[in-house]
């Protein structure tokens, strides 16, 4: 197993939800933490909740490019390094292809696919610097398309794609990049807010706990995609 402790790491969409999750487990294991995202009060929140001298917020938009640059110049100001980046930032909107919007289809392509290419191009050299650790946060849309899911699928499919083919150019600098995919979780996804009726759901402590596990792993051992479910329906 891997000592993880004094490690640095980036969470996009970290301000709730399965990033929040992501990093309370993280800070709770040593690591030093960066959270970002676009809402400035979700951000305080998240700050006051997770309340460690290990952690800085950042506001930044991943589907503009230069907010991502400025972001991991930010952290490696700060903690001097970058050693797992966790692209977590996603939307979801639904509805027929007839119904969708074009600003829906394009918000959801640019948060959820272009935002996970911004965030590793940016952090790429010093992932690679730091045989470091990717890891996007998909869905079990990635790979079971559903009616009035066209545009989250698409970015689910492509996001599952796009961290797969990373692998294969980022692993011969010993970088790992691995893809999990959750089913039903009990977090503010769509404007949800969790209640005692998601207790059957995937918590976001457990994608946590699922992120620590993989990084503490043998460095001989990569796995490269995680299907993970509720074990039952309700």
């Amino acid at each position: 197993m891997q000592d993880i402790e004094n490690k640095t790491a980036y969470i996009t969409g970290g301000a709730k939800g399965i990033g929040l999750g992501i990093a309370q487990a993280l800070l709770e294991n040593g690591v030093k933490v960066a959270v970002s995202g676009r809402d400035k009060k979700a951000l305080e929140n998240a700050k006051q909740i997770l309340n460690s001298e290990n952690l800085i917020v950042l506001q930044s938009d991943v589907r503009n490019f230069n907010d991502e640059q400025r972001a991991i110049e930010q952290i490696v100001s700060q903690f001097g390094k970058l050693d797992v980046v966790i692209a977590n930032a996603g939307v979801g909107k639904f509805g027929s292809i007839d119904d969708m919007s074009l600003e829906d289809w394009n918000t959801m392509i640019e948060t959820n696919l272009t935002g996970a290419f911004h965030t590793l191009k940016a952090s790429a050299a010093q992932l690679k610097a730091n045989k470091g650790y990717y890891i996007s946060i998909a869905s079990l849309a990635g790979a079971n398309f559903f009616a009035n899911g066209a545009a989250y699928n698409a970015s689910k499919f492509g996001l599952v794609g796009f961290t797969q083919a990373a692998m294969l150019d980022l692993r011969d600098y010993d970088v790992k990049c691995t893809t999990i995919m959750p089913g039903s979780v009990s977090s503010n996804f769509n404007g949800h807010t969790p209640s005692e009726a998601d207790n059957w759901k995937i918590q976001p402590s457990d994608i946590g706990q699922m992120v620590v596990d993989l990084l503490k792993m043998n460095s001989n051992v990569l796995p490269s995609k995680i299907e993970v479910r509720p074990t039952k329906t309700k």
